[in-house]
């Protein structure tokens, strides 16, 4: 990096910024253990105020009563203000309470100063072994030659042999722990990215919003260049990484032999690092936070698609522009030589004499001679024959299947409690809520759900695949409760 560029950083850069105040470490513990350690996304301020008022009475118990003098509402507006950039102040949809998130300055900080602790073990062995793998991937994944990929796959293909002939090399405690060590330097870097990429795709909303608002051309030409930008952020290579990477969180069998090998991981003598279990399904919140901020960009093309909110936003628009201009005419010319003209010398009136006078309706005459009673073809019992499925039994059941695994499909609920009541009960399976667990839908993978009807008859149904999952991470409560998005 040249002179420049670094003085440059330094006068602009939050996280450097962050690291020169005075209350750094005051901002790096706290705002580090609420949205880096715990991996808080959103937290209203009601709830924000009241943990930073326990650090802040816990600090002035053992430094001093003037170590930190102001309230915990004056440093949440300060480290929110424009001018630090650490945290983002916001409103989520519904709710009247400002709400805070880390910005992605937090997070770098957080991380480099993290970088500062003397480590006893650096493993290196490892990151070799990374590097292999990667060139590897490189250059037999570009590589279209059928020689060359034949030559890999035998190379594996040897070592397959030399386990079954029994020649099997176990890793040894240091080698464990090198490569756990760094599972969890690229875990937690993974982890802070998606804030990062969040924070990006929150600034090309933020321009395309700008866009719109200051556009001059024809609706026609503005559709095409908003839908242009889309297309640009999903084909870039930030958004083809971050969907691949998505969809493969996404997938099934891939979260479930990662949430094996992780908890298999996690039992080896070497690993201490608890937080380290659930981080695939912090890899899924954050992932989906960043997939609702895409989601916004759909949200705000299709509000600027009301002809009528166009030709009114425009028309403001153009009287803004006629009234900046008249006011820039105005002000360099002498007060002498001050005229205006108005469109008439008199206000038009309009008389509530002149407007049409009330005219009834002509009736219409309805004769009801002749009339008989009608005599019903069908029974009317079907009408009172209702089904009601009272939904608190099946969430008591998914509750039980998820004590001992952290996320079941309905089909493994279906397993162990079947279908008595029908379509009715599938149904309401599939619009189950409840705190203690959230609900997902796999359109890639359908399952077949089937039961006996009351006359006897196998029924079969056709489902995408429902997955219960417990909850990946909660917010730290302490005096109030914190809302999550």
């Amino acid at each position: 990096m040249q002179f420049d560029e670094i003085v440059a950083v330094r006068r602009a850069n939050p996280a450097w910024r962050l690291l020169r105040a005075d209350n750094a470490p005051l901002v790096l513990s706290f705002l580090g253990r609420v949205f880096v350690d715990d991996n808080v996304r959103e937290i209203s301020e009601s709830g924000l105020v009241s943990l930073l008022d326990d650090e802040l009475y816990e600090l002035n118990k053992r430094l001093g009563e003037d170590a930190y003098p102001r309230t915990a509402k004056a440093y949440l507006d300060e480290w929110s203000a424009p001018g630090a950039g650490w945290l983002r102040k916001y409103y989520v949809v519904e709710s009247d309470e400002p709400h805070y998130d880390a910005t992605p300055a937090v997070e770098r900080a957080v991380a480099w100063v993290a970088s500062l602790r003397d480590r006893d073990f650096i493993g290196t062995e490892s990151r070799l072994n990374t590097v292999f793998d990667l060139l590897r991937q490189i250059v037999y994944g570009a590589n279209a030659d059928p020689k060359v990929r034949i030559a890999e796959l035998r190379r594996r293909r040897a070592e397959i042999d030399a386990v079954e002939r029994g020649e099997i090399s176990v890793l040894d405690a240091t080698r464990r722990r090198d490569r756990y060590q760094q599972f969890g330097e690229v875990s937690r870097a993974l982890l802070s990215d998606f804030r990062e990429v969040e924070a990006n795709f929150r600034s090309l909303d933020r321009q395309m919003r700008e866009r719109i608002a200051t556009w001059r051309g024809t609706k026609g030409e503005l559709l095409d260049d908003i839908v242009g930008s889309r297309n640009l952020i999903a084909d870039s290579d930030q958004g083809r990484s971050f969907q691949a990477f998505y969809d493969l969180l996404l997938s099934v069998d891939r979260l479930d032999e990662l949430d094996q090998l992780v908890r298999e991981a996690q039992s080896i003598d070497v690993v201490t690092d608890a937080r380290l279990t659930n981080i695939h399904h912090d890899w899924l919140d954050a992932g989906t936070r960043a997939q609702t901020t895409v989601r916004r960009l759909s949200e705000q093309l299709r509000r600027f698609l009301d002809d009528q909110a166009w030709l009114e936003n425009r028309r403001v628009m153009d009287l803004l522009r006629s009234i900046e201009a008249t006011a820039y005419t105005v002000r360099d010319r002498r007060v002498d030589d001050f005229s205006h003209e108005i469109d008439s010398p008199s206000p038009t009136v309009h008389l509530p004499m002149e407007r049409p006078l009330y005219r009834p309706t002509v009736g219409v005459e309805v004769s009801s001679d002749g009339i008989e009673d009608g005599e019903a073809d069908g029974h009317s019992d079907a009408l009172f024959d209702q089904v009601h499925i009272d939904p608190a039994p099946l969430i008591d059941g998914v509750r039980r299947s998820l004590r001992h695994h952290g996320q079941v499909t309905l089909a493994d609920v279906l397993a162990g409690s079947p279908l008595t009541r029908g379509l009715a009960e599938l149904v309401t399976y599939l619009s189950l809520t409840d705190e203690s667990f959230t609900k997902v839908f796999d359109d890639q993978v359908s399952e077949s759900i089937t039961w006996t009807d009351e006359h006897g008859e196998r029924r079969t149904a056709t489902v995408p695949r429902v997955i219960y999952t417990r909850p990946s991470s909660e917010v730290p409560r302490s005096s109030s409760e914190v809302e999550m998005l």
